[in-house]
């Protein structure tokens, strides 16, 4: 089944898409005060705010809620992950890239992000697409699967600029989690954006939301070239 999304339309004409996925618990409505946000700078852009499907998270007991995958722990967040579950989301989050293909909107006028598990699926997805997206945004996430998802990580993907952003003081996703993302990839070769904002827990602010629209200010100009 397809997923349903809140949509925040451009304001101006169409030329550039950014599809955001939420984290745990949450659904695309979560963050659709922030896209409101970004779109008076970038009212040539389309947000598209994916509603992950609800399934049981071990994590919190088996309780059903809106998930793109099983979390089992988070002291070990890199041990016994849900591959399946990603590559189910995967291919769900695929679809709404070709969408906004098939809409006339170019691969590389399309932004790919997410917060925390969304985040997390921001990366498996691009990093392993054969598209050749504007970027990818992390903000409080983490690589998941590292060995594996960087063996398959595609040349298309090397040319893709990472904006991360993570909170000192995070409790979720602790902070180590962010620094080990970014030297991975950086060991790779990608070129990624890191902002550290201090005393910041799970979540976001002002400064990260600045920093976010100048990364896709940059990634995605209103006049495309």
């Amino acid at each position: 089944m397809s997923l349903s999304s809140a949509v925040v339309r451009a304001r101006a004409a169409h030329t550039a898409s950014v599809i955001f996925i939420h984290g745990l618990g949450d659904s695309g409505y979560g963050w659709e005060p922030v896209a409101q946000i970004l779109s008076r700078s970038l009212p040539h852009v389309k947000f598209v705010l994916p509603h992950a499907p609800e399934q049981a998270v071990t994590l919190n007991g088996g309780f059903r809620m809106p998930s793109w995958y099983d979390i089992r722990s988070l002291d070990k967040i890199a041990a016994n992950e849900d591959e399946d579950g990603m590559n189910a989301s995967m291919r769900k989050i695929n679809e709404l890239v070709r969408t906004e293909i098939d809409a006339g909107i170019p691969a590389n006028r399309i932004v790919l992000g997410g917060f925390s598990q969304g985040g997390a699926m921001a990366l498996f997805t691009g990093l392993q697409s054969e598209l050749q997206l504007a970027g990818l945004a992390v903000l409080s996430g983490y690589l998941p699967v590292r060995e594996r998802i960087m063996a398959r990580a595609t040349d298309a993907s090397k040319r893709m600029p990472v904006f991360h952003g993570h909170g000192t003081a995070d409790e979720v996703v602790l902070f180590q989690y962010g620094e080990m993302t970014r030297d991975v990839l950086k060991q790779s070769g990608y070129n990624v954006d890191f902002h550290a904002y201090n005393h910041m827990g799970h979540a976001s602010c002002n400064d990260e939301i600045r920093d976010l629209q100048q990364f896709l200010a940059k990634c995605l100009p209103e006049s495309a070239s």
